[in-house]
């Protein structure tokens, strides 16, 4: 019977995402494509070292139990050749990983195989492959290559995420931009009863918290969830209402309201924090691997 990848939660990697491969990009992108096959050809049985987001995949595939239905399937999605890929699966090897599907494109866009593959997560180091990702419905990040997690704890899964244009759509992040903040904050008073619009990480944060209600059973979930958003009162309101329209649950919120958010996310142990902000992600990445979320299409608050 043919493998379902509708029932376990689909994460689409690339290359670059899974280890640090810095130097080798910087290879590609100052000399060209044969000096990156030639480089990748002599260093094949070279292990490359971590990526940023290593720890995450890492925590998720220790979800699943041998002999057992898998709960996550992570699967390589590169536009590196079948030929210069065997660097990476020789370190996934290396590293015990248990990673087994691969798509390889050889240079063409990833977008089209996300969906063939029922992909629910897609974390990459290259804008274009998530913006295509974003504007097909996939949640996806932009990773901030270079960074590695502090956090080590490999049987909890801490993940944090921003409210507006990530678990929410940008409609009230554009009254914010056009209009400033005691309008925002108005908009959403009055606004308090109305669900806002799922944003492209919604449905990503549903699948967690269905998997959430599967380990119920246990004295401590193997997944955290955080909601860190500038939001504060009285624009809380909403978003806490619009959570429980959704029938989902976040573990912890932490309304900032402009405070920075770096220290509360090491604070949480994030192992990955989504934001549409580079501002935010920038800063929080020197503490914990971070990717950002990019704008839909005709989303762009700031348009």
């Amino acid at each position: 019977m043919p493998y379902d990848l509708t029932e376990p939660l689909v994460i689409g990697i690339s290359s670059r995402a899974l280890f640090n491969l810095e130097e080798e990009n910087k290879l590609f992108e100052e000399q060209g494509l044969e000096a990156y096959i030639s480089y990748q050809k002599e260093h094949e049985n070279d292990i490359l070292s971590k990526g940023s987001a290593f720890p995450l995949v890492e925590a998720f595939l220790r979800l699943n139990q041998p002999g057992k239905k898998k709960i996550v399937e992570v699967i390589v999605m590169s536009r590196n050749s079948p030929d210069t890929s065997l660097r990476i699966f020789q370190s996934i090897q290396a590293y015990n990983l248990d990673i087994t599907r691969a798509a390889l494109t050889g240079g063409a866009e990833i977008a089209p195989y996300l969906k063939a593959f029922k992909t629910d997560l897609f974390l990459s180091a290259n804008s274009t492959d998530v913006k295509q990702a974003i504007n097909n419905g996939i949640a996806a990040g932009r990773i901030i290559t270079g960074t590695t997690s502090t956090n080590d704890k490999l049987d909890q899964i801490r993940i944090a995420f921003d409210g507006d244009a990530v678990l929410f759509s940008a409609e009230a992040e554009r009254v914010f931009q056009k209009l400033g903040l005691q309008a925002f904050n108005d908009h959403e008073k009055d606004h308090a009863n109305e669900p806002l619009q799922r944003g492209p990480f919604a449905n990503f944060l549903m699948t967690l918290s269905n998997l959430q209600v599967q380990f119920k059973s246990t004295s401590e979930s193997p997944i955290r969830t955080a909601l860190v958003t500038a939001r504060d009162a009285p624009a809380h309101e909403r978003a806490i209402k619009t959570l429980r329209n959704w029938n989902v649950r976040v573990d912890e919120a932490f309304f900032l309201g402009g405070a920075p958010k770096t220290d509360v996310l090491s604070a949480f142990g994030a192992h990955i924090f989504f934001d549409d902000q580079e501002i935010h992600t920038a800063a929080a990445a020197g503490q914990v691997p971070s990717a950002v979320v990019p704008y839909r299409d005709g989303d762009d608050p700031n348009s």
